[in-house]
């Protein structure tokens, strides 16, 4: 899984797809997941890098992982290729 290439991400959490025009505004915690993506980080490693971040459960983050991971997919952030093989 990772982040199409002409994605574009500021600072500010703030992204902007090229191919379609559309650009959407993250918080820290999604600004550093697309990080990751970029760095091809998969699920789990994101996962382990997200839990030494946030006092909760795995469970919740696995759960909040994938809502985004969805998110992403729909908004076409995420390489077509390899959303599909979440």
């Amino acid at each position: 899984m990772k982040i199409s290439q002409n994605i574009a991400i500021s600072e500010n959490g703030f992204l902007f797809n090229p191919a379609t025009g559309d650009s959407f505004s993250t918080n820290d915690t999604g600004k550093e997941i697309v990080r990751l993506l970029q760095e091809g980080k998969n699920q789990a490693q994101i996962l382990d890098a997200m839990e030494g971040l946030f006092a909760t459960d795995r469970a919740s983050l696995e759960k909040d992982l994938a809502d985004f991971l969805y998110m992403l997919g729909n908004y076409r952030i995420l390489d077509a290729n390899t959303a599909q093989s979440r």
